[in-house]
């Protein structure tokens, strides 16, 4: 009889962190008011959770320039699409486990204590 064979171990596929999923959420819109809140513990969510207030406050604040100033819609329609990429950016970077920092955004939210 021929030797059994005994299959060959796989080595686990590591899991993104429930940290990264959190850090990546918090670029979706009012979640990063949510996420920071909540996730106070730690320090790479808060940092994530920060640049996606200033993120937010910022798409409300092109939202509200939209109203007054309507017809400019084709340059608050590339502001929009900026805020888009940059956010794309920021949750890609996040759920990767890596800090990166957003030139501008940032440093503003360097400036959030909570």
């Amino acid at each position: 009889m021929p030797d059994e064979q005994t299959p060959q171990a796989t080595a686990p596929v590591a899991k993104k962190s429930d940290d990264n999923l959190m850090a990546a959420l918090s670029y979706i819109s009012v979640l990063a008011v949510v996420i920071l809140l909540v996730k106070k513990d730690s320090d790479f969510v808060q940092f994530h959770a920060k640049q996606g207030l200033v993120l937010f406050v910022g798409e409300v604040v092109l939202w509200v320039l939209e109203m007054v100033t309507w017809y400019l819609f084709f340059i608050w329609g590339l502001v929009g699409l900026v805020f888009l990429i940059v956010s794309i950016i920021g949750i890609i970077k996040a759920w990767s486990g890596e800090r990166y920092r957003i030139p501008v955004v940032a440093d503003i939210a360097d400036k959030i204590n909570l």
